[in-house]
């Protein structure tokens, strides 16, 4: 039995017992052939690794474009989605060109890149940075005038976002009413207006694993977003679950997209996703005894030149009919041959009608999708162009950069949204390799980048901004040499000022004005042991940095730092928690595991500790001045460790979701 198990069967139904209980506890049938996973080459010599490149082009058709066979399904009218230097392309017969003449330059005796490769996919749920939630105080004498920001906070559905307004999909989703938790692939929900949480019903969510869920209120709807279970092949699976009878949830539309999910993100009642398919799974074969390289090489570059546009465009297949084309041609667009080969999809649809869909398409693969309100920044990164040193393995075992060829520069491209349409607007560069979404923001129509060392750079970390020039993405300011020899490890953006923390041995803590995006500043610089791989600010004077550091005893294990950041040009260290060595703090790539309660002045974190066992822990931090004062409670073990949330409800309380229940926690 756990702490958490042991309170709640004491927890009686009538008013909370706080202090009692915290001193006790002081498909595709169409087309069969598979889409390889995403993958970016390793390419010999002098080639950079995977080239396509076309970005979305589109139109949707006027039978219903944008979906690919029209039809019914999509009658959404044709719109001009592509105002700036993405062109779409002019028949399927060139667009199926394009494909091919890059296909034969990645292709070899073994398949793709003669059959050397290496993964390249990022996770979207393992965001490099860390939520700075609220605001930061004025900069002190020189730059008075930092304005608050009030973008990162938790979605209305109790998530902890990037973007206010932007929601995101989590295991855990409420209304304030009505609790909605999906565990592998059963979806359960919960009252929680009482005195104590009341299961209501559950639900066997059909041929999805991996499952997270968004919610509209407005028509109490969940939307279940995971991969298809039913598929050999990376596909998306999206359903739709009516809440219409809280205590029988029942599927009402099920979508497969023959695509990996890159990204889902909720405006409203529209739900947009962006999917990234690689190179097509195509008849190839490998030189044997009875086979030479020569032989191999020749029958693999005539399946790519008679590979057709179906094997490169994905398809979607709404509630069980056979899967159409998700794109049409007109709606793919072809840009520089400087994007990794493979489709990137944005695909918009109401929560209400899951297969009227408004799609367009890059013909080339963005690893990077991060959503302002009103914008969609598509990115693919540079690649890594440091020098490893000898201890480079040693000091990046949790994150090592990534080789992926000679190239320096990372490729932008800005949508502007409304509704379920995306129009791309805009297009630029940067020298840099883009991390991931955290490395990205946008402020007062400005695009905010961090980036790090490539060989268009040194070897250090920079903050570049951009603005919008007509059709281009222009940079308007950069601060480069920050964290030299140093990987970047977290990011941080507020409306005048940036937070950056990098590592090697120690942990420098940046703080960066952005008052100015033509000149950005550097304010202070704080160096102390390990590093914070998420902060999230606890009001105008605090900000709490989660990761790693030293835990006194000659190990390495979780650290929790309690920053002052009322003076930007010199932030302090005010406390520190040491966790034992071996534990980890699961926000760090996870910042739904982390929750704020500013009006109790406590936040709740996940820990864990691996050995013999997975555990679990519930870290609950009360702030009292300067100094930060825990209680630890054994949650859970193994695999459940990751179903762990504490989930605030609009009247204060907090619902702390396990592997196997959903009770309130008193605090």
């Amino acid at each position: 039995m756990t702490d958490l198990e042991r309170l709640w069967d004491d927890y009686p139904t009538g008013p909370t017992p706080t202090r009692e209980i915290l001193a006790a506890a002081a498909g595709r049938p169409r087309h069969p052939r598979r889409r390889r996973p995403l993958r970016r080459a390793l390419v010999t010599a002098g080639a950079l690794t995977a080239l396509v490149g076309a970005f979305v082009a589109g139109t949707l058709g006027q039978d219903g474009g944008g979906g690919g066979g029209g039809g019914d399904r999509t009658s959404t009218p044709r719109y001009a989605a592509f105002q700036a230097d993405l062109k779409p392309a002019a028949s399927c017969a060139d667009l199926r060109q394009v494909y091919v003449d890059r296909g034969l330059d990645l292709v070899g005796p073994y398949g793709w890149n003669g059959g050397f490769e290496q993964a390249y996919a990022r996770d979207d749920r393992a965001p490099l940075a860390d939520e700075l939630m609220d605001s930061v105080s004025g900069l002190a004498t020189a730059s008075k005038s930092l304005a608050r920001s009030q973008r990162q906070v938790n979605s209305e559905t109790g998530t902890n976002v990037q973007e206010a307004g932007v929601d995101e999909p989590d295991t855990v989703k409420t209304d304030g009413s009505l609790l909605a938790v999906v565990r592998d692939d059963r979806l359960t929900t919960y009252d929680v207006t009482g005195a104590a949480t009341r299961r209501l019903g559950s639900l066997v969510l059909p041929r999805v694993a991996n499952a997270e869920i968004l919610l509209d209120s407005a028509t109490g709807t969940i939307i279940a977003v995971g991969s298809d279970a039913s598929a050999r092949s990376e596909r998306t699976r999206v359903l739709t679950v009516s809440l219409a009878e809280p205590a029988e949830p029942a599927v009402t539309d099920q979508v497969v997209y023959d695509a990996p999910l890159l990204s889902a993100r909720q405006h409203g009642s529209t739900v947009r996703l962006v999917l990234a398919s690689g190179l097509p799974d195509l008849d190839f074969v490998s030189p044997g005894p009875a086979r030479s390289a020569k032989r191999a090489l020749a029958h693999n570059r005539k399946a790519v030149e008679e590979s057709t546009i179906e094997d490169w465009l994905p398809t979607i297949a709404v509630d069980g009919d056979d899967p159409e084309q998700l794109l049409d041609c007109a709606d793919v667009a072809v840009p520089s041959d400087d994007l990794a080969l493979g489709t990137t999809s944005v695909a918009g649809f109401d929560a209400g009608s899951p297969g009227k869909v408004s799609a367009i398409g890059l013909a080339g693969r963005t690893d990077i999708s991060y959503e302002s309100a009103d914008h969609l920044y598509l990115a693919a990164s540079g690649g890594w162009g440091g020098v490893l040193r000898e201890n480079d393995l040693i000091d990046c075992v949790r994150r090592c950069p990534v080789w992926s060829g000679p190239g320096g520069t990372s490729y932008l491209f800005d949508f502007t949204l409304d509704g379920t349409r995306a129009t791309h607007v805009a297009s630029g560069e940067v020298e840099g390799s883009v991390r991931d979404r955290w490395s990205l923001d946008e402020a007062d129509d400005v695009l905010r980048v961090a980036v790090g060392p490539t060989a268009e750079t040194g070897n250090f970390n920079s903050v570049v901004t951009f603005e919008r020039r007509g059709k281009e993405l222009v940079e308007r300011g950069r601060l480069d040499r920050l964290g030299p020899g140093e990987d970047l490890q977290s990011v941080r953006w507020f409306d005048g000022l940036a937070i950056l923390v990098t590592f090697r041995q120690v942990d420098p803590l940046y703080a960066v004005d952005l008052t100015d995006t033509a000149h950005p500043r550097l304010l202070s610089k704080l160096k102390i042991p390990g590093f914070s791989s998420y902060l999230h600010p606890l009001g105008p004077a605090r900000m709490v940095g989660i990761g790693e550091g030293p835990d006194g005893k000659g190990g390495w294990g979780a650290q929790i730092g309690l920053f002052d950041v009322r003076d930007p040009t010199a932030v302090k260290r005010r406390d520190v928690l040491h966790y034992a060595s071996g534990m980890e703090a699961l926000a760090g790539t996870d910042p739904r595991a982390f929750t704020w309660l500013p009006d109790q002045r406590t936040f709740l974190t996940v820990v864990q500790k691996w050995g013999s066992r997975r555990v679990g822990y519930l870290s609950v931090i009360r702030l009292e001045g300067g100094t930060m004062h825990e209680q630890r409670f054994k949650a859970e073990y193994g695999d459940d460790v990751d179903h762990l949330r504490a989930v605030p409800l609009p009247d204060g309380r907090v619902v702390v979701v396990t592997g196997e229940d959903a009770r309130f926690f008193a605090l």
